[in-house]
């Protein structure tokens, strides 16, 4: 019996495959401005592949224009130094990552909604004025955590001047941002992981000396590792440090 199904499956699945495409109505979808005439359908269309476009970038633009590269990393730091290898999970660091790049990035976002979403959605301001004022908080924000060297070095390699705050073009100012970040979360990461280095070396070196080289420190040293990110409330102490890196 079970020969029998087998081998209907097996003539289903030739009969399937050796028919023709042109014999399967497929659905299509044409994405095109050819009949639209009037200058207003053009500009809906426009304004359509625009939000499209937007939507594409918008996680690249999370993680390049808020504090969510510098949380990610150094959550990504604190976990390597522990060595517990997938715990906490990487969906979970990505979660508390967002959740506090929210708190952090809250004030600047509450400004944009305020200044340029809300007067746009009342139709008081068109869409360039709201772009605008969008920009405003945002570079704000990207400039407090920027090094003037990174700055400097982007606004020499495209040619520019170093004018005031409110003249350094987005493009300039993104890239700059992006490795002030990475500069810091490094240094933190680079301190978080000193007295888990520490550890693992005291913890190698009372192995050695007891003639037990086979056995690897890192199996012995981390449930230390654990017992001291405990007992010094290690997740305290580092949402809050990340926390006030960003002057909060």
């Amino acid at each position: 019996m079970n020969i029998k199904r087998i081998g209907l499956f097996l003539i289903i699945s030739i009969v399937v495959w050796v028919i023709p495409a042109e014999a399967i109505p497929l659905p299509t979808f044409q994405l095109g401005m050819e009949d639209m005439d009037e200058p207003g359908k053009v500009s809906s269309a426009l304004q359509i592949l625009f939000l499209l476009t937007i939507l594409t970038l918008a996680p690249s633009i999370l993680i390049m224009t808020t504090s969510f590269a510098r949380i990610i990393i150094v959550l990504s730091f604190l976990r390597q130094a522990m060595g517990t290898q997938q715990t906490p999970p990487t969906q979970v660091l990505i979660g508390l990552g967002l959740f506090l790049t929210l708190f952090v990035m809250g004030p600047t976002w509450s400004e944009i909604n305020e200044n340029a979403l809300q007067p746009y959605l009342n139709e008081e301001i068109s869409q360039m004025d709201a772009l605008k004022l969008a920009e405003a908080p945002l570079k704000s924000f990207m400039l407090a955590q920027t090094r003037e060297k990174d700055l400097s070095l982007f606004v020499n390699l495209g040619d520019g001047e170093r004018g005031s705050d409110s003249e350094v073009e987005i493009q300039s100012l993104i890239p700059a941002f992006i490795i002030s970040e990475l500069k810091t979360a490094f240094q933190i990461g680079f301190l978080i992981y000193i007295p888990f280095l520490i550890l693992d070396m005291v913890v190698a070196s009372i192995l050695l000396s007891m003639g037990m080289m086979m056995l690897p420190p890192v199996l012995i040293s981390l449930p230390f590792k654990l017992m001291l990110f405990v007992m010094v409330d290690g997740w305290y102490l580092i949402v809050g440090s990340l926390i006030r890196s960003f002057g909060g």
